[in-house]
């Protein structure tokens, strides 16, 4: 059993080892066949990356990639592809930017109420795929997708001044009220710039994401329901419910991805406010592997190529070349993950038949000592 135990650990490291060692060896293929410097470039970007200005800057940035991930992770162990997490935070964000200016209250009644308020529209954006998928068999791909068209121009048209969109005093940039000063998350005072409260938050949401799947029969029929949904209905579960939850559940989870930044940052919502953080959270689930600790050090290392890539521009290095490391680094995850996972499939068979071929050694051994 031990033995067993030691393999599988062997093998879960193995893989993630085997596409990051790849990706930085394709990476420096593709800086060589450009004329730059491979390993010159990766030694800037470390030592870049190690500074105290750029920690601060990787836990922060991590913290919005954390959540990104986690919020396509819930959907993934359903086997739910929501590809709508971008448009569901950013509508989220949006309208928690705007209940949370229109209000002064307290601090400890208004951080709750638009974290609440985000947490509400992300879930009823993500329910509306849910419920096309369960109803009319609409796939989430297509539906998820689309949705983050409509979020957009959703935000569009409201983002205006003279609706809920306000011009600055400028004359430069339209955004929502800003918050209140009751609204602003706590932070830890670090130097340069401070480290973002919420990442406590982020923490608390990833041990919720583990306990919810691991230790709670929820957790067990949604798992159950994404390897086999004529196993889990065989079963007594409620396939069709369980997907509406599901995605009402990565939804509240995507509402929570701009959190950060609008408390911890900008205080309002923007045209400036990120795009795309949806995206980066599917890369980084895969890159993760749907576990929470693996999502964790999937958004640290996303958040420490992009840093690193910012140096690079001031070296005469492409920056490009950070989102080339990027894609590199998920595909070889995919694909190393799928290679260990067949050796590991083989081992066991092999085993298999070596204890079925001992037993029936034995088994005529016995018969011819009779």
């Amino acid at each position: 059993m031990k033995k067993i135990d030691k393999e599988r650990l062997l093998l879960g490291i193995a893989a993630p080892v085997l596409a990051i060692v790849a990706a930085f060896l394709i990476t420096a293929l593709v800086l060589g066949a450009t004329g730059k410097e491979p390993f010159s470039a990766f030694g800037i970007m470390f030592d870049y990356g190690i500074k105290s200005d750029s920690q601060v800057y990787i836990i922060n940035k991590a913290t919005t990639y954390y959540l990104a991930g986690i919020a396509v992770a819930i959907g993934f162990r359903m086997n739910l592809f929501n590809i709508g997490v971008d448009g569901q935070y950013r509508l989220a964000a949006f309208f928690a930017a705007a209940v949370g200016g229109a209000l002064t209250l307290p601090g400890i009644v208004q951080i709750p109420l638009i974290i609440i308020t985000a947490m509400i529209v992300g879930a009823m954006w993500a329910g509306i795929a849910g419920v096309l998928k369960t109803t009319r068999g609409v796939s989430e791909v297509v539906s998820t997708i689309m949705l983050n068209f409509i979020a957009t121009a959703i935000i569009g048209y409201l983002l205006q001044p003279g609706r809920l969109g306000h011009l600055d005093p400028a004359g430069t940039k339209v955004a929502t009220t800003p918050l209140p000063e009751s609204s602003h998350f706590f932070e830890f005072p670090t130097t340069p710039t401070p480290i973002y409260g919420f990442v406590v938050v982020a923490v608390l949401a990833g041990v919720a994401y583990w306990f919810t799947l691991s230790r709670t029969r929820f957790g067990f029929d949604l798992r159950t329901v994404g390897q086999s949904d004529t196993a889990a209905a065989a079963s007594g579960v409620d396939v069709k419910k369980m997907v509406v939850t599901s995605m009402l559940i990565s939804g509240a989870m995507a509402g929570l991805i701009g959190m950060p930044t609008l408390l911890n940052d900008s205080y309002e919502f923007g045209g400036d406010f990120p795009v795309g953080i949806g995206f980066t959270g599917i890369a980084i689930a895969l890159l993760g592997r749907n576990h929470p600790i693996g999502i964790a050090l999937a958004a640290i290392l996303w958040a420490f190529l992009e840093r690193g890539g910012q140096q690079l521009e001031f070296e005469d290095y492409d920056r490009e070349i950070v989102g080339v490391m990027q894609g590199v680094i998920v595909l070889c995850v995919v694909i190393a993950y799928e290679v260990v996972r067949r050796y590991g499939i083989k081992r066991q068979q092999r085993q298999v038949g070596e204890k079925l071929a001992a037993q029936a050694r034995s088994h005529d051994t016995t018969e011819v000592s009779a």
